[in-house]
């Protein structure tokens, strides 16, 4: 049933290109502040979470009560977040799901699960682990001229890149955000000129196969030092076992177990590529 399970992550993995193409269509995505599964704002800090975890990944997130003009204007800019409870006595269970302007779904996650007995830290461990699903897609909002199609029925994603939008005109404004876990701030200023340019993230190489990596064990995961001793990576558990997710190289990455090897899962360029690691726990 693992091995099943990791064929299904590493399968979608794979087509990933074909879904982050698809919700780079899209301008934002539009957080409620109340889930519909929930009868409060922000329960168990569920709004707050999915929009940090959102922004994490390099989407445009905002709060369905603080719409930019442009979007306010124009709904079909944004995806609607929304979150599926399943939970149990025993276990929250929960997907992560996007929809379009005509109520469309277009992207749902894979379900994150978490048995933590503490309410808050259970949603907070459930929505990180559904958010693997968005890992590495290095999202990049590209409009596009939509074409005219008759008959045409709505779809929902599949994996297919069919959802069009139509072009806009640039933004007239800038928008500053701070996101952190326990503060969303998003407001409209005036363009100012600066000279700040942007940050360069260095390069981090690989230690060939051939050099043992060592795992010391950190909270929530472990982290993998080579003989120097330097931190080269830091793994972080999932619901899956021998599956980990990490940072590379300023982008999200997967570390998981395949054929009794150990494999770095990473985007380069909108290019997936795989390397070999030599853990030893």
């Amino acid at each position: 049933m693992k091995t099943k399970v990791l064929y299904i992550l590493l399968f979608a993995m794979g087509v990933s290109g074909a879904v982050n193409a698809q919700l780079n269509n899209y301008k934002y995505i539009i957080v409620p502040k109340k889930f519909e599964a929930y009868k409060t704002v922000n329960k168990y800090q569920t709004s707050t979470l999915v929009k940090y975890y959102f922004e994490q990944n390099g989407f445009n997130a905002v709060y369905d009560d603080a719409l930019p003009s442009d979007l306010a204007n124009e709904r079909c800019l944004g995806l609607v977040a929304d979150i599926e409870d399943s939970s149990s006595l025993f276990a929250t269970k929960l997907n992560i799901t996007l929809k379009d302007c005509n109520n469309v779904e277009v992207f749902r996650s894979m379900e994150g699960k978490s048995r933590i007995k503490e309410f808050n830290e259970s949603y907070k461990d459930a929505i990180q682990k559904a958010f693997v699903s968005f890992s590495g897609m290095n999202y990049s909002y590209v409009p596009k001229t939509k074409v005219k199609v008759q008959d045409e029925a709505p779809v929902t994603i599949s994996f297919k890149d069919d959802v069009k939008t139509v072009e806009e005109e640039p933004a007239k404004y800038v928008v500053e955000q701070k996101s952190t876990m326990d503060e969303q701030v998003y407001k409209d200023i005036e363009p100012k000129s600066s000279n700040i340019t942007r940050a360069v993230v260095e390069k981090t190489e690989l230690p060939d196969p051939s050099n043992v990596l060592y795992a010391q064990a950190i909270a929530n995961g472990y982290q993998l030092v080579d003989s120097s001793p330097k931190v080269v990576l830091k793994l972080e558990e999932t619901s899956m076992d021998n599956v980990f997710m990490t940072s590379y190289n300023g982008n999200n990455a997967l570390v998981f177990k395949k054929n009794d090897k150990w494999i770095l899962e990473y985007s380069d360029n909108g290019e997936k590529i795989q390397k070999e690691l030599n853990i030893k726990f």
